[in-house]
C-alpha cells in the first residue's frame, strides 16, 4: 500500500464514522477513491435480490445503474462472489460499455458472513491500472465501508 492509499484509508475510516446518513458518506468515501492517481470513475453497487443497484458515485456518471447479476464485470463479480481486474476493457465481451475513455476496471464485493453485498466498481482511464496491490487496498475499504449496508 502507497502513502496515498493509506491516507485515503485514513480519511474513509472518518467519514464511514461519521453521523451522516450512509448514502452521504458513500457517496463521500467514492470521492475520497476518485482522488486516488488512475481511479477515474468509482461506484458502489448494493445487491437487492439479483440486481446490482447504483447508490453512489464519484467521478463520470453511468447510464448501468441497475446491472443483473451476471451481466458485465460487475455482474460477473456477484456471480463469482470474487473480486475481477479487467487490464483492458475493449477486449474483454463481458464487458458493459459506459464512455470511450474507459480502459481497466476493478472489482471487489463487499461481504458479510459469506454473504455479497455490494461492490466496489472502480474504471480507469489507464490501461492495467489495478494490480494485486489495488485490490488489496479495496478489499480494506471494503471493510471499512461493509457496515453501511444492510446484511440481508
Amino acid at each position: 500500500m502507497d502513502e496515498a492509499q493509506r491516507r485515503t484509508l485514513a480519511e474513509v475510516t472518518r467519514l464511514v464514522s461519521s453521523q451522516e446518513g450512509h448514502v452521504t458518506r458513500l457517496k463521500q468515501v467514492a470521492a475520497a477513491l476518485q482522488r486516488l492517481p488512475r481511479y477515474t470513475g468509482v461506484y458502489f453497487y448494493e445487491l437487492r435480490g439479483e440486481t446490482l443497484v447504483l447508490v453512489a458515485h464519484a467521478g463520470r456518471d453511468t447510464e448501468h445503474e441497475h446491472i443483473p447479476v451476471g451481466d458485465g464485470i460487475c455482474g460477473l463479480s456477484a456471480r463469482t462472489r470474487d473480486a475481477v481486474i479487467v487490464e483492458d476493457v475493449k477486449s474483454d465481451p463481458r464487458y458493459l460499455a459506459c464512455n470511450l475513455e474507459t480502459q481497466s476496471e476493478i472489482v471487489v464485493p463487499i461481504m458479510s458472513a459469506g454473504t455479497y453485498l455490494a461492490q466496489i466498481d472502480i474504471d480507469s482511464d489507464h490501461r492495467a491500472a489495478f494490480g494485486a496491490a489495488d485490490r488489496a487496498f479495496l478489499e480494506g475499504v471494503a471493510a471499512l465501508v461493509r457496515p453501511l449496508f444492510p446484511t440481508a
